[in-house]
């Protein structure tokens, strides 16, 4: 167990490193158990916990999440202010108003960004309460932010920055610096959260008289026993099966794959991911290796070990996926005028489209004199982060296994042969007994109501995941709740996933309405928003009577049309001008009943 960075700046004493060492291992360990475990390892500290006299007082943690990764690091965080002596309470974004945190004296935030920069679903009411106008002073709070998000795209943990900069304009007072996490998020989350706590820990209350230091608890070592299969310890796991879903004329290649739990104890509900840890192609890394004139079995370091570079090519570094870090890199290395222009401008949009469909190779042959040492591309390179698709099994239907709905990407450029990272990986092994590294990422916020509760779920493609997982779980359980879906692909004949499943579903009486959209079998497209927007007057019906919004699949068109589509379908519907129709639609988002799982 790798025990987490704690900076030497930071002001702990020499007992208090120790016990926060120890008690981040446990952490990590308690993070990796199965869902439900370490739910239970939390019970009784991600609320609130009454302080010992004399503690740092009441702390607020909010988090805005739309995976669950920025939950997980705020429950992180809840036990190790615990253990400090705050008063903790933990707090989905979506159940805080502006008043609550004005109210808060000390206030920790753990937020992704979205898409291109967005909030995450849960976090956007409370932001546009905080960016409006009349939001109010907050010079008594205390705060520090964390970001979680993904270089690759722009508006990089653009989340953080706007809640980091807007709480301070505010009059609130920043503790310590924003960190920004990238897929590799772990690690400097660890490092900063030490740091953090004690700047909160030492900070008085607004009008108070600093408390002495509070004493810290002793690390529990009570979970060390419970099985452990999470990021840093991923399962092994066998794929029983890897069929293809599509058929012979489609465009695509979509499959269907099972994987064995086998007695790892792993469990996980309908509407959870799982991650896999991938490998990259074996021959690309041949390609780089002989790019850069080296053999493979050089000895490299980086922030975590020694490896050979062949090693850290093969399963720890992103090489299909260009960092805009190594773009420029060789910009500056090369003089190459298109890519210098590229940085100069800095117009994302321009430079996304030059690197659409190139790889690492591509970036370096831009100037095939250029040169280049193993240590400088491994220091332009993004860390390989474990890929995560929504399950499309039942724990109840599907018992010891996890079910994936994937399309694989595969495309020929400059004569090449490439394809996506993990949907390549998974899609060719198809041998007897093939293992694959896998581990649960829980997505609280895409949960399936009460069973008497009416759902509607949107998802085409292979959007229909948690859906197919949705109906086995209802069948599974007798649910009596009413189930609509809309599903959509390019074609009927080829493309209509799960068709049997869907059907006897009708039959059965599980699924009360279907809806469908196939773009390309008619002249004009038609898409599930268009499908919607034909039932308008039943969804808004539907709506009515409680009914809960899913939607699943593609984030840049396919989610933003959907949700225009229903803000629309109320105002028709609904008699209501724009303005009331927005905020309906806010309303459900606030009482869970209009959940999305995009990406």
């Amino acid at each position: 167990m790798e025990l987490p960075y704690i900076p030497s700046d930071i002001p702990f004493t020499g007992d208090q490193k120790a016990w926060f060492s120890g008690f981040m291992a446990g952490l990590n360990t308690r993070m990796a158990m199965p869902t439900g475990v370490a739910e239970a390892a939390l019970a009784g500290t991600a609320t609130s916990t009454l302080a010992p006299e004399g503690g740092p007082g009441p702390l607020l943690i909010a988090y805005g999440t739309q995976t669950g990764n920025a939950e997980m690091i705020a429950e992180q965080a809840a036990e190790a202010a615990a253990g400090l002596g705050f008063s903790v309470r933990v707090a989905d974004m979506g159940d805080l108003t502006v008043a609550d945190v004005a109210a808060a004296s000390k206030l920790l935030v753990v937020v992704s960004t979205y898409g291109e920069g967005d909030m995450p679903d849960n976090a956007e009411d409370l932001w546009e309460q905080l960016a409006d106008d009349a939001a109010p002073r907050m010079e008594g709070l205390r705060f520090a932010v964390c970001g979680l998000g993904d270089s690759i795209y722009d508006g990089f943990c653009q989340a953080a920055k706007n809640l980091d900069g807007r709480l301070f304009e505010l009059g609130a007072q920043r503790l310590v610096d924003r960190v920004e996490c990238d897929v590799d998020f772990q690690r400097p989350a660890d490092a900063w959260l030490p740091g953090a706590l004690q700047a909160l820990a030492d900070a008085p209350a607004a009008g108070a008289v600093a408390a002495a230091p509070a004493p810290v608890a002793a690390a529990s070592s009570s979970s060390s026993d419970k099985v452990k299969w999470g990021r840093k310890n991923p399962y092994p796991a066998t794929i029983l099966a890897n069929s293809v879903l599509s058929g012979p004329t489609s465009a695509k290649e979509v499959r269907h794959l099972v994987i064995s739990l086998g007695d790892s104890g792993i469990e996980y509900q309908p509407g959870d991911g799982i991650s896999i840890v991938a490998e990259n192609d074996g021959a690309l890394v041949d390609l780089l290796l002989a790019r850069i004139g080296a053999t493979g079995d050089e000895l490299i370091t980086d922030r975590k070990a020694q490896r050979t570079l062949r090693e850290a090519l093969t399963s720890h570094y992103e090489i299909s996926t260009p960092s805009k870090y190594l773009v420029d890199y060789v910009a500056k290395r090369t003089g190459d005028p298109e890519l210098t222009h590229l940085m100069e401008t800095g117009d994302p949009e321009a430079l996304d489209a030059w690197l659409w469909g190139r790889d690492v190779l591509d970036v370096l042959n831009v100037d095939p004199a250029m040169t280049m040492s193993p240590e400088e591309l491994i220091g332009e390179l993004r860390p390989l982060a474990p890929r995560v698709y929504s399950i499309s099994s039942s724990p109840e239907a599907h018992n010891g296994t996890v079910h994936i709905t994937m399309a694989t990407v595969r495309y020929t450029s400059d004569n090449r042969e490439r394809g996506g990272v993990c949907s390549t990986y998974l899609a060719d092994r198809r041998g007897e007994n093939d293992e694959v590294q896998v581990y649960i990422t829980p997505n609280k916020a895409f949960r399936l109501p009460q069973d008497d509760a009416p759902v509607i779920m949107i998802g085409p493609g292979t959007g229909i995941a948690p859906f197919r997982s949705f109906l086995h779980e209802r069948a599974a359980r007798g649910a009596t709740g009413d189930n609509w879906l809309f599903f959509g692909d390019q074609h009927r004949d080829s493309d209509f996933l799960y068709e049997a499943e869907l059907d006897q579903f009708l039959s059965d009486g599980l699924l009360s309405r279907l809806d469908l959209a196939f773009s390309r079998d008619q002249e004009h497209k038609v898409y599930v928003q268009d499908r919607m927007r034909d039932q308008g007057e039943n969804v808004y019906r539907w709506l009515e009577r409680g009914a809960h919004v899913y939607v699943c699949g593609d984030a840049n068109r396919m989610a933003h049309d959907v949700d225009q589509a229903l803000t629309e379908i109320v105002a028709q519907h609904g008699g209501m001008d724009a303005e009331k129709a927005g905020l309906y639609v806010s309303d459900l988002k606030k009482e869970k009943r209009y959940c999305r799982d995009v990406y």
